[in-house]
């Protein structure tokens, strides 16, 4: 529940062909996109892929080339940062050693010239929402890092800010520690419906927390998608490797439906021709079959299943990861695919130097460029 008082305030954004050059190197080349009022949309990609800095475009505290920035249709691209309405949190919290825990959060509010009283309600209230009651009067170096990280969070969450944006708030923090501020997170988002825009290069944070996800690469956008969608239906090579762990086999296609399906062989791998998700790439270009592991199934007997798609092929290696074992099977010299096999099924894992074959459903699988 929100805190009595407490109002909340959201928009939409839309960045328009945001263009950024840093002396040579261009780092942003024309990204575009729309993120709807409550979502919680992530931009996710490599270190050097531009997205920290879109995301300081977006705060007013880097100024594009070219391009826009717009708040609820405003166009706010020139307005200084203090007068936008956005709150930030950023990835070391910047939070003040020798003020409180109470003052770090209430310092934006009082440079607004807000009233002792009402300042110390909204404190109060922000205190509420990260679930820091009764230690306002303590220091930073007083609390851990997974509350320091929280009291960032509640500073920019004080001004009631349009959008919240976080530049990789969890980067600091144990696993432990992370799985526990996520689900907070989480919460506070479906609790106040405040427009957030987080960036990460964690594809765990994408996956568990996004409503959709832009991937970037060197300044342009990948793909966009739900998580589900960039998961399981990947477009590129790239977008496959970078979420998730992805078997990728080379393919040649034979045609492409109307209903974005791909006809494809493996020569030398497989016999057949599969029907698969994905769309042909250019003539001549370099197709693959993406696999996810746990889309794999070890067998030491042969399928005839036509959804199938089958190899044949030796464990190599298994690898125990808790609530799965990894199996590494050898198909070709240079080539080897992953399957993901419950701990619970262990026991029916034939050993390293067996004889397997691997099948998976050819409409959990899809073609990449």
């Amino acid at each position: 529940m929100l805190p009595e008082g407490y109002t909340n305030t959201m928009s939409g954004l839309r960045v328009d062909s945001i263009h950024k050059q840093f002396g040579t190197t261009q780092v942003l080349k024309g990204v575009s996109l729309s993120i709807t009022e409550g979502e919680l949309f992530f931009i996710l990609g490599a270190s050097g892929c531009g997205k920290s800095t879109l995301l300081r475009i977006v705060a007013g505290l880097e100024t594009p080339d070219s391009g826009g920035v717009f708040l609820d249709g405003e166009n706010v691209t020139n307005l200084p940062a203090h007068k936008r309405g956005i709150g930030m949190v950023f990835q070391q919290y910047a939070l003040w050693p020798h003020m409180t825990v109470a003052q770090n959060i209430g310092f934006g509010l009082e440079i607004q010239g807000m009233s002792n009283a009402r300042r110390d309600k909204r404190v109060k209230e922000s205190l509420e929402i990260v679930r820091l009651t009764g230690l306002g009067g303590r220091y930073p170096h007083e609390i851990s890092g997974g509350q320091q990280q929280r009291v960032a969070l509640a500073r920019a969450l004080a001004i009631q800010p349009k959008i919240l944006l976080l530049d990789e708030p969890l980067s600091n923090l144990d696993a432990r520690l992370r799985d526990e501020i996520r689900g907070e997170l989480k919460a506070i988002h479906q609790e106040l419906k405040l427009t957030m825009v987080y960036v990460t290069h964690d594809q765990e944070d994408a996956l568990t927390l996004a409503s959709r996800i832009a991937l970037l690469k060197e300044g342009r956008v990948e793909q966009l998608g739900s998580p589900q969608e960039l998961y399981e239906r990947p477009r590129t090579r790239y977008a496959a490797e970078f979420l998730g762990q992805a078997n990728l086999v080379p393919c040649s296609v034979v045609s492409q439906s109307t209903s974005a399906t791909v006809a494809i062989r493996l020569p030398g791998i497989s016999d057949g021709e599969f029907e698969c998700a994905g769309s042909a790439p250019s003539p001549g270009g370099l197709s693959f079959l993406c696999i996810r592991p746990e889309a794999l199934r070890v067998s030491t007997t042969a399928s005839h299943d036509k959804t199938l798609i089958a190899f044949q092929a030796s464990v190599t290696r298994t690898t125990y990861r808790g609530s799965w074992v990894d199996v590494e099977c050898k198909l070709s010299p240079g080539m080897s695919l992953t399957a993901r096999e419950s701990t619970a099924d262990a026991h029916a894992i034939p050993p390293v130097g067996s004889s397997v074959v691997l099948t998976c459903l050819s409409a959990a699988v899809v073609v990449v460029s």
